[in-house]
């Protein structure tokens, strides 16, 4: 591919829209033409360095890097005299349309338009052979692969199956639609030879390989930057939702836990130095020095710390998600600290406050008043999404297109909001998944499963378990009913499924935004009313206005292709995917209630409620 000129496109977007949607490599549509968000390399003017040494540590171990720095995106400035701080973009497609038909072939070919290339343009317009000047817009038709590279189609092969002397005699291409539906198979490409025409269909279909192999082009990235490849070529719609999938890692901030821990463990090493099992650690706190040096220290969280002492290993090792269950399940009634300046700080709900018998499966609610979650942008890929599994972590064998040709930063953005911890018994949990209904019912969205992963054989995903499908479709029943009387629409709110059975189990709803002051406090003041929104949350999950359809969903019906999903559609249980950490998958009402089938696989009980 030819070199491009890069451009300065006009207008703003919010710090969350260029990690999450118009990162690097992503293409966007400007009134006169269409561009490629160039790499990090043309991005000037950064903004502000965002301090979070757990996400930072986990991104450079992603992408294999000594260390890397998390910036914002480049801010706004208004005042002409000042920095000029932006993004630039590379202009893409280069291959162009011209707007109006062509009248003399139209009862021929249908509606027919020329097709061209950027160099013929002048002044972004062609001048036609009679010296008339037309309008054009950016074809939508590119190619692409599942590794992110991308580059224009080469039209004169395409549709003369080959190479042509018609491209070196720059003989005319069109663009024929013969019919009004917009369909591939009504679209074809026509060369002025009059011996080729060839169908876009033809393009789209994978096994027909019209489109050759990749060549590794990364016009993002600048000139000379293609990279070995042959993957297939494929068909991709520059406007379509799979054009751009941006992989990100998001952590939320938490006061380390793991320090004062350590401290405790510090004070007392000399004679915690030889414990292996927890017999030997009970054996040591009968000294009064050693269960001084612990008081407040769980006997779980103090071998675990004197294990990893032992190993070598670093708190940075744990899992996004573990990390921040081990805080949220914190023994004290108080977690961070109460100041105008902290980034989390949180309380337990008394039990007498929200204790009912609808909440048997619930042991702990945790109100947090302040939180503060950073999301990096890693790399991006096209088709297929690889988002984080079910720990918060991203696949290190995953191939993620870059987003610059040296990496020493990534951008990201803060939000600073509130949310609501429910805390699950584990006990209770692990004895439910034990019951023969809910092992039948796990039979079932298994063999739908496996039914997915026969489709997708490349994809790394695995099994969530019973545990978090339930708490998934929890998650999002409660979600609804929150939204209704808290203040914040549903796709504002977000969640956290934690079901590490380690660690333990729970859920986090929150909000966020990225002004400085943060949010209002309606999801606080909702969490003191939490027991009400649970019993309508369980409520809304019995009844679906698809039931029974809904209800009688079979996972592995591969006429339907909603393999990751039991009694979930959008009449109940799917929500914004803004909202959903999974896009909507796993999910399954009857894991949660009592549906209409009456499969007996309920984690709550409907005793006391309804």
């Amino acid at each position: 591919m030819n070199p491009v000129r890069y451009i300065k496109p006009q207008g703003e977007l919010r710090q969350s829209q260029v990690v999450m949607t118009f990162g690097p490599g992503s293409m966007v549509d400007l009134p006169k033409y269409s561009v490629l968000i160039a790499g990090l390399d043309y991005w000037s003017g950064g903004g502000l360095e965002i301090f979070e040494a757990r996400l930072a540590a986990k991104a450079a171990r992603i992408l294999d890097l000594p260390g890397v720095r998390l910036v914002t995106p480049p801010p706004s400035h208004d005042d002409p005299l000042g920095p000029n701080p932006h993004i630039e973009a590379f202009q893409f497609p280069e291959w162009f349309i011209t707007q109006d038909n062509e009248r003399d072939t139209e009862a021929m070919f249908g509606r027919t338009r020329l097709l061209v290339h950027r160099k013929a343009l002048s002044r972004g317009a062609y001048i036609d052979r009679n010296k008339k000047r037309r309008s054009v817009v950016p074809i939508r038709f590119v190619r692409a692969c599942r590794y992110g590279h991308i580059g224009d189609i080469d039209w004169y092969a395409f549709v003369h199956q080959g190479k042509s002397d018609c491209a070196s005699q720059q003989r005319q291409l069109f663009i024929d639609e013969r019919g009004t539906s917009g369909d591939l198979t009504e679209i074809f490409i026509r060369c002025e030879c009059g011996n080729a025409e060839r169908s876009v269909a033809q393009a789209a279909r994978f096994q027909d390989r019209a489109l050759g192999k990749c060549d590794g082009s990364r016009p993002w990235l600048g000139p000379y930057t293609k990279e070995s490849c042959g993957e297939p070529s494929r068909l991709l719609i520059r406007s379509a939702s799979n054009a751009y999938f941006p992989q990100t890692l998001s952590v939320i901030s938490l006061p380390d836990r793991d320090e004062s821990v350590r401290k405790a463990v510090d004070a007392a090493w000399d004679y915690l130095e030889i414990v292996e099992t927890m017999p030997d650690l009970e054996r040591e706190l009968r000294r009064p020095k050693v269960r001084e040096a612990l008081d407040g220290i769980s006997p779980d969280e103090a071998l675990a710390q004197i294990q990893m002492r032992r190993m070598g290993t670093s708190p940075q090792d744990k899992s996004v998600k573990q990390a921040e269950l081990e805080t949220l399940t914190a023994a004290k009634e108080e977690i961070g600290s109460d100041q105008p300046g902290g980034v989390f700080y949180a309380r337990a709900l008394p039990k007498a406050i929200w204790d009912r018998p609808w909440m048997k499966p619930i042991e702990r609610i945790v109100l947090v008043h302040r939180l503060r979650e950073v999301v990096a942008q890693v790399g991006f890929t096209r088709f297929e999404s690889a988002a984080p599994d079910i720990e918060g972590e991203l696949d290190l064998g995953v191939q993620r297109a870059a987003l610059a040709r040296e990496t020493t930063w990534l951008p990201a953005y803060e939000n600073k909001g509130e949310g609501i911890f429910l805390q699950f018994n584990s006990e209770y949990l692990n004895a439910w998944v034990q019951r023969p209904d809910v092992a039948q019912q796990g039979s079932r969205l298994k063999r739908g499963f496996d039914e997915w992963k026969a489709e997708r054989q490349s994809s790394s995903r695995v099994f969530p378990g019973l545990s978090y499908i339930a708490l998934h479709g929890f998650s999002h029943l409660l979600l609804t009913a929150l939204a209704l009387e808290c203040g914040y629409p549903a796709s504002s709110i977000r969640e956290r499924i934690y079901a590490i059975p380690r660690v333990g189990y729970g859920v986090l709803l929150y909000t966020g935004t990225s002004d400085a002051e943060g949010t209002l406090g309606g999801l606080i003041e909702a969490g003191r009313r939490i027991h009400n929104s649970v019993r309508s949350a369980l409520e809304l999950g019995l009844l679906c206005s698809n039931d029974p359809v809904c209800a009688q969903h079979d996972p592995s019906n591969q006429q339907e292709h909603r393999y990751l999903h039991g009694a979930a559609c959008h009449g109940c249980v799917l929500t914004a995917e803004t909202s959903c950490e999974q896009q909507n998958d796993y999910l399954d009402r009857a894991l949660v209630v009592k549906t209409v089938e009456g499969l007996g696989a309920e984690l709550f009980s409907d005793a006391g409620w309804s």
